[in-house]
């Protein structure tokens, strides 16, 4: 097989055949059709491919970074920015609920296309047995996809003959615990039939790991902490001696540029690759960049001033902005003082820094270094692109900053004073030309070992062994590049010795951990906490109102599109959305 990068612009042209929209017994003799195409064993490793195509929708995957933005380690605006699911005016008419569906079905056809035809095609077992189990990997991927977001879902497999029975998809929803049956399933299937590792050629293909760590993520949504632990500890602890070689990957920072984006941290990620005129690429300079990025962005989605506040003090200590600065978290006029720069008449350099600028900067060092890593924080630097060239730019605070000169500019919402990421945004043009701003060569993670190491570590805490979890938080916060303390090491405010005091280590940790990952919406949900932290005030790093979160208890759940009902009467809407 070849690189699913590379073949993906193949796959793209070959759509047409997993739409299921056209009649495909009716062709050209010199053109693809559904009687030319199953025969050889490229064809259906084309087939597969065009499956792993559908993560990149923009309501798949491409864009699940901005689901931040719906927790409280985010910000957002605009449509990227999920503004209307933080603020509650989301509806089951607006287009993330119906793009969502649509889309991951998508997906869904893709695979039960995949299956259904190559199950019959005349090929090597070995072969016929890898492409089925990626399918299955993805169908179940897909469908856990909308079972997070909808509930229970109409399951369609690959019984399923969409050229015959493209019109008469009616199914009835079925229920959460069927969906999830048959999920798991599809895992346990996939588990069986893929390997632990495929040759260099065909990195990014699911494996048997990717398999088993979605399946425990599963397991783990639906609280069953036995069998998710037990699939977690399969890859963690490897005890088949199968050779998964999962480890954290040294470097925090370089973890998500590309010299670190595909180490042995990443279990399951979408693959990128550039070539001008092709979309292969992830958005994240569009939406998460700044004016001084490539394409000059739009800076969309951005993290939450209670996010860059929860990053601890290098000794383990909740960060507290009056043991730096006395007087900040009272007094406006001080919050200004160390934030708010003055330009010069004519913008082009800094007239007066902040008053406590040294104070600020010597408080950045003394923080958690996943913040650094993560954040571009007011007076430090990054290397933008700017007037078609590399250049070393500088994130001021400042009224009256509209135009580059050597500034990071946000397009501020509301002329609010707001936090970037540096996670994921490209520095200058990466060498590479004709870089674009949606097409970022940066592999997307949606299982890294860390999110593994977490998850077994709530698995252990919610079966009493805290100690347990306390050792693989703690592997987490001893990368070598954040080399955290450790909890339960000594000082006071590194005591975790409850339940719930653990439990509260995990979601700080994932929180500093995975920002810009899109996976702190999915956790507040299921933990059940999202209507107690996610209905207030969301306000800027000078204590700005800016607008107001509404998190209801239908909210737990999305509507089912409205478009979908019209077109389906057997679908029932979820509880509050009627």
């Amino acid at each position: 097989m070849k690189k699913i990068y590379i073949l993906g612009v193949l796959a793209s042209l070959l759509i047409v055949l997993f739409t299921g929209c056209y009649d495909l017994d009716r062709f050209p003799q010199d053109k693809l059709s559904s009687s030319t195409f199953w025969n050889t064993e490229d064809q259906a490793e084309q087939s597969i491919n065009a499956c792993y195509v559908a993560m990149r929708q923009t309501q798949t995957f491409s864009q699940l970074f901005g689901m931040d933005c719906v927790s409280d380690i985010g910000f957002g605006y605009d449509s990227q920015g999920y503004l209307s699911i933080s603020n509650g005016t989301f509806t089951s008419t607006s287009n993330y609920a119906s793009d969502r569906w649509k889309q991951s079905y998508e997906g869904v056809f893709r695979t039960n296309n995949a299956i259904r035809n190559v199950t019959e095609m005349e090929i090597s077992e070995e072969s016929k047995n890898q492409i089925i189990g990626q399918a299955k990997f993805l169908r179940g991927l897909f469908y856990f996809f909308l079972m997070q977001h909808f509930g229970g879902v109409p399951l369609y497999d690959e019984t399923t003959d969409y050229n015959k029975d493209y019109m008469e998809l009616l199914k009835p929803r079925n229920t959460e615990e069927e969906t999830r049956a048959f999920i798991l399933k599809d895992l346990s299937d996939a588990i069986s039939s893929l390997p632990v590792k495929w040759a260099q050629t065909d990195y990014g293909r699911a494996t048997k790991g990717a398999a088993y760590a979605l399946r425990g993520k599963v397991y783990l949504y639906n609280k069953q902490y036995d069998l998710a632990a037990k699939d977690f500890e399969e890859i963690v602890l490897d005890p088949g001696k199968k050779g998964y070689g999962y480890e954290l990957y040294p470097d925090y920072a370089d973890l998500f540029t590309q010299k670190g984006h595909r180490s042995n941290e990443m279990i399951f990620s979408i693959q990128t690759y550039f070539q001008v005129g092709y979309n292969l690429g992830m958005p994240y300079a569009h939406y998460m960049g700044s004016n001084a990025c490539i394409g000059t962005s739009w800076n969309n989605v951005m993290p939450s001033v209670g996010l860059v506040d929860s990053y601890e003090c290098k000794d383990g200590r909740p960060f507290n902005w009056n043991d730096f600065i006395p007087g900040y978290n009272e007094n406006t006029e001080i919050r200004e003082q160390t934030l708010k720069a003055t330009l010069t008449e004519d913008l082009t350099s800094v007239k007066t820094y902040p008053k406590y600028y040294k104070e600020l900067l010597a408080m950045y060092e003394q923080r958690d270094p996943r913040m650094k890593e993560t954040i571009i924080l007011p007076y430090t630097y990054y290397q933008g692109y700017v007037g078609g060239k590399n250049k070393l730019c500088e994130f001021v605070f400042a009224t009256g900053v509209n135009t580059v000169n050597g500034f990071i500019v946000i397009n501020r919402y509301k002329n609010n004073y707001l936090y970037l990421y540096r996670k994921f945004v490209p520095e200058g043009d990466m060498g590479i030309s004709g870089l674009s701003r949606d097409n970022i060569p940066i592999d997307f993670p949606l299982i890294r070992y860390a999110d593994v190491l977490l998850m077994l570590a709530e698995c252990y805490n919610e079966q009493g062994q805290l100690d347990d979890a306390v050792k693989y938080i703690n592997k987490v916060r001893q990368r070598p590049s954040v080399n955290m303390p450790e909890i339960n090491s000594g000082s006071v405010w590194l005591e975790a010795r409850t339940k719930d005091a653990v439990f509260n280590r995990i979601m700080h940790e994932r929180a500093v951990e995975f920002p810009a990952e899109g996976l702190r919406y999915y956790d507040i949900r299921r933990w059940e906490v999202a209507k107690k932290i996610m209905n207030g005030d969301v306000a800027d790093a000078l204590g700005n109102h800016i607008y107001y979160t509404k998190f209801e208890d239908k909210d737990y759940l999305w509507p089912i599109p409205g478009s979908e009902i019209d077109k389906n009467p057997k679908l029932i809407q979820n509880p509050g959305w009627q």
